[in-house]
């Protein structure tokens, strides 16, 4: 089914399936706070951790190698991972192929080619039964809603059932450079983890600079950067504006666009998939958007997929 094509519901579909295509409907109050508090503990936790360890336990240098670190990896998932080689939306030459198979992979989760096997499995599901982390699974009351959250937030990593990935991925199988990156993951998580500490040991010429960035620079930012991740699966799609048509509840949430890198603005992927930016609407800010740019311009990509007016338009609601 093509993108914005509204789906039709059968009486004897599950409820979890059902309940994907009612995108007009509120959440009650208890919802909302449940959502809430869901979705805001995490990150004030996060948050107050900051000063605390101010001046003890963390200090500029981590902060710059945890944001460089962080950034990269980000866009090696959003740019590389997601807009490249699950939906095509640009085509790359080689260098910077590889480049973006490295940075995704330095993201640490979950090898190249799983993770887009699973992605696409995702896109040709969404929020209907086989979707590997609709957070609708379960039904819409509030119990279920919150084991649906917790299920795509990160519940769905440890089920046992596999995506096929010759099925879903079978160019990327087919690859010998894609498929050796996507073995080598081992690899890549533990330069993932051990660059930070190398270099804040290095700026700082101590141990303790080393330990600091090794906790932040690693630890804190990998955790960060996987929830923020883990959201556009969960609360991408309970919540948020929808201003444009999709066959599933994915919605719009601009408070996560800094730190998703753009992938936030989730309500127009899903109804456009292949369109290389995400944030098209006045405002809404894209960064990966803004890195195929800069690759586009160096000769890095081509043939990108940029939205067009009458395209956008032809996927607005109502």
């Amino acid at each position: 089914m093509q993108a914005g094509t509204a789906p039709t519901v059968a009486p004897e579909r599950p409820a979890h399936e059902v309940s994907a295509t009612r995108g007009g409907e509120r959440q009650g109050p208890a919802e909302r706070i449940a959502l809430a508090l869901f979705i805001g503990v995490p990150f004030l936790a996060l948050l107050a951790a900051v000063p605390v360890a101010w001046g003890w336990g963390i200090g500029w240098t981590d902060l710059a190698i945890a944001a460089v670190m962080y950034f990269v990896t980000c866009h090696g998932i959003t740019v590389g991972y997601h807009r490249y080689f699950t939906h095509g939306s640009f085509k790359a030459n080689r260098a910077l192929r590889i480049a973006l198979a490295v940075a995704g992979s330095l993201a640490v989760e979950g090898p190249l080619v799983r993770w887009v096997a699973d992605h696409r499995k995702h896109h040709r599901f969404s929020d209907k039964e086989g979707d590997p982390h609709s957070p609708w699974r379960y039904g819409e009351s509030l119990p279920a809603l919150m084991k649906g959250l917790w299920w795509a937030h990160m519940g769905w990593l440890f089920d046992e059932e596999q995506t096929p990935q010759q099925k879903y991925a079978p160019d990327l199988v087919a690859d010998p450079a894609i498929r050796r990156i996507s073995r080598l993951f081992w690899l890549w998580t533990a330069l993932s983890v051990l660059i930070p500490p190398l270099a804040g040991g290095l700026i700082t010429l101590s141990w303790q600079g080393a330990l600091t960035a090794f906790f932040w620079g690693s630890l804190v930012r990998i955790a960060l950067l996987h929830h923020v991740t883990w959201s556009i699966n969960s609360i991408c799609h309970a919540i948020g504006a929808r201003p444009f048509r999709s066959r599933d509840r994915s919605g719009n949430v601009w408070w996560l666009a800094v730190l998703s890198c753009g992938e936030s603005w989730h309500n127009l992927h899903h109804a456009d998939p292949t369109s290389a930016r995400h944030g098209v609407l006045r405002g809404q800010i894209d960064s990966s958007a803004r890195v195929i740019r800069w690759c586009e311009r160096l000769g890095w990509a081509s043939d990108v997929r940029w939205p067009q007016a009458e395209r956008i338009d032809a996927r607005r609601a109502g």
